[in-house]
């Protein structure tokens, strides 16, 4: 078997085959095998016909596919091996000639990771935008601490205000008609928190344990229940307790409480700590998605069709796994939507493609650096793989398999580049507003 390669475009070449008239024989001669027994013939039990009686009736043309594909499919696979081509699609054939006793000749066209024509992407400038840490936010995140330190107890002797958390009963109606899932007993709704139907908590203030009420509101005419999207509606509503949620103290109980500090100034030191860490993790991450996006930009590549295809079905499952994860039905989440999983896959496209382009691109100015991955950085990316899940890192390392050690080698690569970018940037630091 001979072959040649011609690049035919940026992101597509062609590969020309010949393969000498002995050799197609042998495999007329396999194909004949493989293939007699589904062959009927009259006068011969299936299988036993001779290759030449079937070729007399059905003509030498019934066996021509299978002996391609015998000679074909090895002589693809190998050629991509040898020339070190990275297809991205299926390969188009082109036969051009097929017949015993003559050299088969044959084409194959694929498409192939395209070139990449680098811009620039060293001084490349940017912002490094740095969060200053106010005393809202800090405020904020010791609310999550009360949030989950804090209590309730009944109330008694007063009616319902704002803020408190109720236990009630509803029955709601349109038309004098019950409809689905406008029923519940022991619901607990906290006042204020806008949780149910706009007017619906409002009109529940100055009610008393025990007091029944009918509650008239509308729904909103942007509903997911279309059939009650801007329908007039009345909820029987009976308040069956009251409760206050009683929040603790800023004090070193409270932080001995949720935290692993003794005294209340420790605790919020390590809060604002945590936040500039936070803060400065998001500003080195946008940085680095200014520069890479500014270096993508100013580069150039022809990429397939199939490239931003494949990309957009990993991020579609990337989709259905999250909310799975969090017990959603992706069909449900469509058909809230109103819209189907290929408008969803077509929306994710220009996404895609620059995924696709930004891994070639990095994948270019890696070679163009003449970049590798040391033992070193491999260790470092095994180390930081092992904190995330929280795992030792000789016990991460012991249960990767041959594919999890070449995602993360090309972590590494990916980070290395990344680093190469940004240390050669021009960066201008400015407060965030």
């Amino acid at each position: 078997m001979s072959y040649t390669v011609e690049k035919i475009a940026s992101n597509k070449i062609k590969i020309s085959f010949t393969e000498s008239a002995e050799a197609f024989e042998e495999a007329m001669k396999k194909a004949y095998l493989k293939i007699r027994g589904r062959i009927n013939v009259p006068g011969w039990r299936k299988g036993k016909a001779p290759r030449k009686m079937i070729e007399n009736m059905y003509g030498e043309a019934v066996f021509y596919d299978d002996a391609f594909e015998i000679i074909a499919q090895p002589a693809y696979d190998e050629a991509i091996k040898n020339d070190n081509l990275q297809p991205v699609d299926r390969p188009q054939v082109d036969i051009k000639q097929i017949e015993s006793g003559k050299e088969l000749q044959f084409d194959i066209e694929v498409f192939v990771k395209p070139d990449v024509t680098l811009g620039q992407y060293k001084g490349v400038e940017a912002e490094k935008k740095i969060e200053k840490i106010t005393d809202e936010a800090i405020n904020a995140r010791i609310d999550r601490d009360v949030e989950k330190a804090s209590t309730t107890e009944d109330v008694e002797g007063r009616a319902v205000e704002n803020g408190d958390i109720v236990n009630l009963d509803y029955a709601g109606s349109v038309d004098g008609v019950a409809f689905e899932g406008g029923t519940a007993q022991s619901q607990t709704l906290t006042i204020g928190s806008n949780m149910f139907i706009p007017g619906f908590e409002e009109q529940m203030v100055g009610m008393n344990i025990g007091e029944e009420k009918d509650l008239n509101v509308t729904f909103p005419e942007q509903y997911h229940a279309e059939n009650l999207a801007g329908k007039a509606a009345v909820f029987h509503v009976k308040v069956n307790g009251i409760q206050v949620k009683v929040k603790p103290e800023l004090n070193d109980d409270f932080a001995a409480d949720v935290s692993e500090f003794e005294t209340f100034e420790a605790y919020k030191a390590n809060i604002v700590s945590e936040l500039e860490k936070n803060a400065a993790d998001r500003a080195e991450g946008a940085l680095e998605d200014a520069l890479l996006q500014k270096v993508v930009d100013a580069a150039d590549c022809d990429i397939p069709d199939a490239m931003v295809d494949d990309e957009a079905m990993n991020m579609q499952r990337e989709m259905e796994m999250r909310m799975a994860y969090q017990g959603i039905r992706y069909e449900d989440y469509l058909q809230y939507m109103g819209q189907t999983a290929e408008q969803v896959l077509n929306d994710m496209k220009p996404e895609a493609k620059n995924r696709v382009k930004t891994n070639l691109v990095l994948e270019a100015v890696a070679k163009a650096e003449a970049l590798e991955v040391s033992d070193e950085d491999l260790e470092a990316t095994y180390a930081d793989q092992a904190k995330r899940m929280g795992q030792e890192v000789e016990a991460f390392k012991a249960n990767l398999t041959d594919g999890q050690k070449d995602y993360l080698k090309e972590t590494a690569m990916i980070k290395k580049t990344i680093d190469l970018i940004k240390d050669n940037a021009v960066i201008t630091e400015k407060e965030a507003e």
